[in-house]
């Protein structure tokens, strides 16, 4: 028999670098799943450690593996301060882990945090590795949210995550179907880093700038946008196919940021319209782009104005991944199916996740 009740911490570290997501959160099953977030906190990465994990997919062998150790255990340690700060005793701590490689047609997603090293430096039992096994099943290995999104959020019919890069999850003909709609942060944090600041406040700068028609043709353009399975965008793409175009377009980075988000709020409307069943979609928007105003209102614009954004709390916005992540664990934890093949092309649903200690 199954508890009920769970108390498990969530680790996050998104491809925008800015540092690790922990949240503590409690689950219970009554006929259906609640949560709550109880505490939950981003943990800067030290400058030396955050340009590491930046560069990581530069290092050797050898540099990688040492890195991997390094990561786990001072992830580990900010665990184990978290505990004892905030008394706290979670039943254990799943991590994403830090996404290096990301190449499933080759049978390859690489999330370093080495297990071991976080299990002895916390002290706690450790749920790492969710993607390998999705992807030795022929799938993507991403995105892993969705099942969250389908048990946690059943009465959304579109979420919407702005990290790095933007994902969409939703129910259709009875299947829950997610997957990368385009780029979102890494690119326009890319651009404002230009501009003297590590992100475009509010969508200041995009809503100044003007946008290029050419630039927003040839972004619509890319392949990705015209695959139709099971899809996945990594840091790969980042760099064979969107910073070329940004940066051979000879545009000033404001430019640049307007003639994004209105490529991100064209490709993300799309994808809304296409799917839905409703004539005003429920959409909830969480990750560090809800704050954008201006992706917003261009989002907006794009759905004329037939939406109903579902009112996310602050925490929600900031800590969803770290939440689901956690509840990613407690699936593990029980044997229960956290990864749907619907969503990743894989050829069955699996139970994901390797478990320390």
């Amino acid at each position: 028999m199954h508890p009920e009740r769970y108390t498990f911490i969530g680790l996050m570290s998104g491809t925008s670098g800015d540092g690790l997501d922990l949240a503590y959160c409690h689950f219970d099953y009554q006929k259906g799943w609640n949560f709550e977030i109880i505490l939950a906190e981003t943990i800067p990465f030290p400058q030396l450690l955050g340009k590491k994990l930046e560069n990581s997919h530069l290092l050797s062998g050898l540099e990688l593996s040492l890195l991997d150790v390094e990561f786990g255990q001072w992830m580990g340690e900010k665990v184990k301060e978290f505990c004892q700060d905030k008394q706290v005793k979670p039943m254990a701590v799943a991590s994403h882990g830090h996404t290096v490689f990301h190449q499933p047609h080759k049978k390859l997603s690489l999330q370093i945090g080495n297990g071991w090293a976080l299990h002895q430096a916390s002290g706690e039992k450790v749920i790492t590795d969710f993607r390998m096994l999705d992807v030795q099943l022929g799938g993507q290995g991403a995105p892993l949210v969705p099942i969250g999104d389908r048990l946690l959020f059943p009465q959304v019919d579109f979420c919407i995550n702005l990290g790095g890069i933007s994902n969409i999850s939703m129910e259709k003909n009875g299947q829950r179907i997610a997957f990368d709609t385009s780029p979102f942060n890494l690119l326009l944090n890319h651009e404002a880093k230009k501009l003297g600041k590590p992100y475009d406040e509010n969508g200041n700068w995009a809503r100044e700038g003007e946008i290029n028609l050419p630039l927003f043709e040839a972004l619509n353009a890319l392949p990705y946008y015209s695959k139709q399975s099971a899809k996945s965008l990594g840091r790969e793409e980042m760099e064979k196919d969107f910073i070329p175009l940004l940066e051979n377009s000879g545009l000033d980075p404001k430019d640049k940021l307007s003639t994004l988000v209105e490529h991100f709020a064209f490709q993300i409307s799309k994808s809304i319209r296409f799917h839905s069943s409703s004539a005003k979609p429920s959409v909830m928007i969480t990750g560090g782009g809800a704050y954008n105003s201006y992706f917003i209102e261009r989002l907006a614009h794009y759905l004329d104005h037939q939406w109903v954004q579902f009112e996310a709390s602050k925490e929600l916005i900031e800590f969803k991944e770290a939440l689901i992540f956690a509840f990613l664990g407690v699936l593990r934890w029980r044997g229960d199916i956290n990864c749907l093949a619907s969503v990743t092309g894989a050829s069955r649903d699996c139970c994901g996740g390797t478990i320390y200690g």
